[in-house]
């Protein structure tokens, strides 16, 4: 892999290598962009195939983070980690620690949050050594579980989709399809069913499913038959790539909205989708609660301040659609012009503003 070539195809700042000999430590830091601000995403600790795989996968993961913040609405740029390692059983005290004094050695360019691998507990240890650590306990001034939260913004985004394909965002009467009923899609099935929408759920875990029946008088399918069955909306909320070429010839639904990440299995299913009228709402935009939850943190955390904020995804997923019609594009093209286009502003206001600050000291000369 030439690094550097990546690097500067994708317009990465940068890549930092962080090694612990006693704990075992083998991490690596991307940031991809902080025009917005500091960049923000998460310690992700997994079983890599080889440390080439690590590396693609931080820095895929942190331009991923930078689109995610710029379209949310953030003051935050993109940045990721990956520590190369089992997290079942490699895991100690003195790793984290360590990880803490890397990160404080950025000085604030870097801040990172829990991701998969990691936990609440991972995050209080590396907080023992920096402040720039979001998601750590609710003693410590954390906003607490993301998943409530993820989920208004994924109803909130819903209710904007819904609104473009059918005229109205009322989601009463309307027929949505959930597919996965872990901890988010659980708290969205609250939302639907308080509004009077009718639930047909599914997921590879029967207790899930059962919870979501008895509490909402969800109807319940089998995991291979949630996508053909009659609804408006389907919300996938669990497995990513699940809009592909055998799923999309059986969706009836007229709108695409859930929580789970990378719901195109390829950029191209974006645009058949485009091209049969359905309305996906992007899955980085609509899921964003739990990023825009945590990055309260960086102001003391208030959660009024916090949940108005989420709330505005409605008006986030309005925005792409509006891009989507101005420039003829499908709307997973959409989210990234938004992002980029906001980024692009801040670049252009911040390079006047150097231009103006030379002239000045100029003249003085």
């Amino acid at each position: 892999m030439e690094i550097f070539s990546y690097m500067e195809k994708y317009d990465y700042e940068q890549l930092v290598f962080c090694q612990d000999k006693q704990s075992g430590l083998k991490a690596i830091i991307a940031i991809h962009d902080t025009t917005l601000g500091p960049a923000l995403g998460g310690t992700r600790m997994w079983t890599y195939a080889s440390e080439e795989a690590a590396i693609e996968d931080a820095l895929r993961l942190a331009r991923g983070m930078t689109y995610k913040n710029a379209a949310a609405g953030l003051n935050l740029g993109g940045g990721k980690t990956v520590i190369i390692g089992d997290p079942r059983k490699d895991k100690n005290e003195e790793m984290f620690r360590a990880f803490g004094r890397y990160i404080q050695g950025l000085n604030g360019r870097y801040i990172t949050a829990e991701d998969v691998g990691t936990t609440v507990a991972d995050m209080d240890i590396i907080h023992e050594e920096t402040d720039f650590v979001t998601g750590i306990s609710p003693t410590f001034g954390s906003s607490g579980n993301p998943s409530p939260v993820t989920a208004f913004g994924v109803y909130r985004g819903m209710k904007a989709a819904a609104k473009e394909a059918f005229g109205s965002d009322s989601l009463e009467g309307k027929t949505v399809a959930v597919q996965g009923v872990g901890n988010v899609a659980y708290t969205l099935c609250k939302y639907l069913h308080e509004e009077g929408a009718n639930l047909i759920v599914t997921d590879i875990n029967k207790d899930a499913v059962n919870r979501a029946v008895n509490d909402f008088g969800a109807k319940a399918v089998d995991p291979n038959d949630i996508y053909g069955v009659e609804c408006d909306i389907y919300a996938p909320c669990a497995l990513g790539a699940t809009v592909n070429d055998e799923t999309i010839p059986q969706l009836k639904a007229k709108v695409i909205a859930g929580s789970a990440n990378n719901q195109l299995k390829e950029p191209r299913h974006g645009d058949i989708i485009h091209e049969l009228g359905i309305v996906y709402a992007p899955d980085y935009v609509i899921n964003a609660g739990g990023v825009i939850n945590v990055a309260d943190e960086l102001y003391g955390y208030n959660q009024e301040r916090a949940l108005k904020k989420v709330e505005s995804l409605y008006d986030t997923i309005e925005k792409v659609i509006e891009i989507a019609k101005r420039d003829g594009i499908p709307t997973y093209q959409a989210a990234d012009r938004l992002a980029e286009e906001r980024i692009e502003k801040m670049r252009s206001s911040r390079s006047q503003f150097l231009q103006n600050g030379h002239h000045i000291l100029s003249r003085r000369k």
